[in-house]
């Protein structure tokens, strides 16, 4: 079988592969003819272009199988990118469910642990409650309706009496076992949505968009507990067993033993000190801080000389402002709204980032920043001083001469930042 896969930059590449590949064999195939590094974030994605869907296909799922459900009218795709929200569930799960849209069954002790949490989501007897208001476009029209969802393990329901549990008052909306669930990656603008937290279940060989069962949140962290909930109880083990692939044979890795996984990026961004004979991480956090100041001083002390494609020296002065453009963290032009797009493909996880041009001034640059389940954008400011041009993101206090050292230093340190920079978008090409 050959199967045709694009990246961000809609480069593409065919594969010829057999019948029972699994999205994960093709990630790895890839990362092995681009020579990429594996840091087990990379993803295959479903893209319908003309109702604006999109899902992450989970790695133990048969691609062939994924595209037997294609229809012809829809324009649909397969992408390779990176998703690093994939398995934040099983590093960080108290996060995910906020009191208010969660219940545990009575006999559970409220103040669950990390591990009491996980093994309740993926135990096959017991299941928490998830519940709160969604909107759901009525079917047939274009008109939606606010109401009261409860997600139990036989299936989504909504209350026809406000908030009532009561099963008289109950209505069956959707099952998952014969459907995918997909995310609205256009907003408002295809289904005429009320807010742009859209998220919707596809029949299996389904006749197209008439048969979609469409809802919105009212927020990022509300769409987020539905969709990890949902997905938790349609595969349930099979998910913790992909994330448990790549670490098998790895110590301390017993089944729902878990601590918390930091990514490649993440391991190699500790405090260093290097002025002894051997190298040592630091450890104390006020030695690491004054650490960080030091060298935040030196950079801008330093004579800032970078190398050219022939290994001479050139001055930043000819340089500074084009050197940018070649790192993957840089996207020359784009909209807010398309950066928006690009770090929620990525995954909202804390410290996904780019660096884009400014649209609304052409002398500055912005830093988009995912935190907290939102993207937030900070402006990159170039200032002069004493014939020398400096960028900076807090008002000239720390200065640096491109904005490579400034990446640099906020992977390193988070300073006027709500975090460190870990993760950055990277258009790449197959």
């Amino acid at each position: 079988q050959v199967i045709k896969v694009y990246s961000e930059d809609d480069t593409s590449r065919a594969l010829e592969v057999p019948s029972d590949i699994t999205a994960r064999d093709v990630c790895q195939l890839l990362i092995l003819k681009n020579h990429y590094v594996d840091d087990h974030s990379w993803t295959l994605f479903e893209q319908l272009t003309h109702t604006g869907l999109g899902r992450a296909i989970e790695d133990h799922e048969l691609v062939m199988e994924v595209q037997s459900n294609w229809v012809m009218e829809e324009e649909t795709k397969l992408y390779f990118r990176k998703n690093y929200a994939k398995y934040e569930f099983f590093k960080n799960p108290l996060s995910f469910f906020p009191d208010h849209m969660i219940s545990f069954p009575s006999e559970t002790d409220a103040a669950l642990s990390h591990s009491g949490i996980l093994q309740m989501f993926l135990s096959s007897s017991t299941y928490p409650e998830i519940h709160g208001y969604l909107h759901a476009k009525e079917q047939g029209k274009k008109s939606w309706k606010k109401l009261y969802f409860l997600l139990r393990r036989s299936g989504l329901y909504f209350s026809t009496k406000g908030t009532s549990k009561e099963p008289r008052h109950l209505q069956f909306f959707c099952e998952f076992s014969n459907s995918d669930m997909y995310m609205s990656l256009t907003g408002k603008k295809i289904s005429g949505a009320p807010t742009n937290y859209g998220f919707c279940f596809k029949p299996n060989k389904s006749g197209g968009t008439r048969d979609l069962k469409q809802l919105c949140a009212d927020d990022e962290q509300s769409r987020t507990c539905w969709m990890t909930a949902i997905r938790l109880l349609k595969y349930g083990m099979q998910l913790y067993q992909n994330y448990m692939q790549p670490y098998q044979g790895r110590s301390g890795c017993s089944p729902l033993n878990i601590t918390p996984m930091r990514s490649i990026s993440e391991n190699s961004l500790v405090a260093m000190d290097f002025s002894g004979h051997r190298s040592r991480i630091i450890e104390n956090p006020t030695e690491a801080l004054s650490v960080a100041v030091e060298e935040g001083l030196a950079w801008r002390r330093r004579g800032c000389l970078r190398l050219n494609s022939h290994g001479s020296p050139i001055a930043m002065s000819n340089m500074g402002m084009s050197i940018h453009r070649s790192q993957s963290w840089f996207h020359h032009k784009i909209s807010r709204e398309e950066a928006q797009r690009l770090i929620l493909q990525h995954g909202l996880v804390d410290g996904v980032f780019l660096v884009r041009d400014s649209q609304s001034n052409p002398k500055t640059f912005v830093l988009s920043l995912s935190h907290g389940l939102k993207i937030k954008h900070f402006q990159i400011v170039p200032l002069e001083d004493d014939g020398k041009l400096f960028y900076t993101l807090d008002d000239g206090h720390t200065r640096f001469t491109d904005l490579i050292q400034l990446v640099e230093f906020y992977q390193l340190n988070k300073g006027v930042l709500p975090c460190k920079l870990k993760h950055y978008c990277a258009r790449i090409a197959l």
